[in-house]
């Protein structure tokens, strides 16, 4: 089995027997060598002493009092939301459990590099064995922003991250070159010439991801299968569709801002602008299994999924709107 996402930290948790992931001690200290969280030589000795304590047991309390007393608000501000982080970890002991109590809240107020680092070790343990680099690159929109640019009718997309680390130094660098600023002359895009580069590359996240191929849309077709069952056990078909080209749709799932104005525009009839309709990504179609309980006015219809871009280009996936958007029945 071949090895991937090893910055995700699987290896500092634990599968348990329902296939979820356990919060362990050694992910916990992970957090606390977080660059963010590692006393500078500066800090003062309240702060110091707190990291002491917790490295000596991790799941030692942590109250307002002993945050009170760091002198530094940067730093205070940055303990607050980790130990926020760590008792929602603890409160719910799995890593899956922890993010669903996440999004069930009314606001998100944790920072978005704690919901990146749970949806990566959640999407992780999801596609374990995996040996479709096409699938593991389109699980990458889930947790890393990407910069996408069209490209000889190819959309064409980098991690942004690495974009903006190489924009210093642009003429160094083939991958800023799709995004039009020097001529094209070669660009690491993931296909079956290059596919078994992604394993030793699958931490840099240097590949370009080509969305506008058949396969890609597809492979992010079953990356979203599998994030969902994982997550709520539910069973369903994703195709890509070309548009919504029903009279009687009753249900969308924006997968980011822009897909979401999109359906809501095409739900309401609305008059859309050419540069709204032009940041459509892809259209899929999900057919849900029949045994799962769905609002009346949905069940036997299909549920649309709309992925769009920012306008500067940027595709922010927010893969909670997978989850939070299903349209299951509540018990009451």
């Amino acid at each position: 089995m071949k090895e991937f996402w090893v910055s995700s930290g699987h290896h500092l948790t634990r599968r348990n027997p329902q296939g979820t992931l356990d919060v362990t001690d050694e992910l916990l200290l992970g957090l606390l060598a977080r660059p963010e969280v590692l006393p500078p030589e500066e800090a003062c000795i309240h702060e110091k002493a707190l990291h002491q304590a917790l490295l000596a047991d991790p799941r030692r309390a942590v109250g307002a009092d002993d945050i009170a007393r760091i002198e530094d608000t940067d730093a205070r501000e940055n303990w607050q939301f980790l130990i926020s982080f760590r008792d929602l970890l603890l409160e719910h002991h799995t890593i899956e459990a922890s993010y669903l109590a996440m999004i069930k809240r009314d606001k998100i107020s944790m920072p978005l590099i704690f919901m990146a680092q749970l949806v990566h070790l959640i999407l992780r343990n999801a596609l374990d064995g995996c040996e479709d680099t096409l699938i593991l690159r389109a699980g990458e929109l889930f947790f890393r922003s990407q910069k996408a640019s069209m490209h000889d009718g190819h959309l064409l997309l980098v991690d942004l991250d690495l974009v903006e680390s190489l924009s210093a130094d642009p003429h160094q660098s083939p991958l800023l070159s799709m995004m039009g600023e020097q001529r094209i002359q070669e660009l690491d895009i993931l296909g079956p010439g290059n596919a078994y580069d992604y394993w030793s590359r699958s931490d840099a996240f240097s590949m370009v991801f080509d969305l506008s191929q058949r396969t890609s849309r597809e492979a992010l077709a079953r990356v979203m299968e599998r994030w969902i069952n994982h997550l709520t056990g539910v069973t369903l078909t994703i195709e890509t569709i070309e548009s919504i080209r029903d009279d009687d749709w009753r249900w969308f799932i924006g997968l980011d801002t822009t897909g979401t104005r999109i359906g809501n525009a095409l739900w309401k009839g609305e008059w859309m602008p050419d540069e709204l309709k032009q940041r459509a990504v892809v259209f899929y179609q999900a057919r849900i299994d029949n045994d799962v309980p769905l609002l009346p006015d949905v069940a036997g219809h299909p549920v649309y999924l709309i992925l769009g871009m920012a306008g500067d280009g940027q595709i922010l996936f927010k893969p909670q709107n997978l989850i939070a958007g299903l349209p299951l029945k509540r018990n009451n």
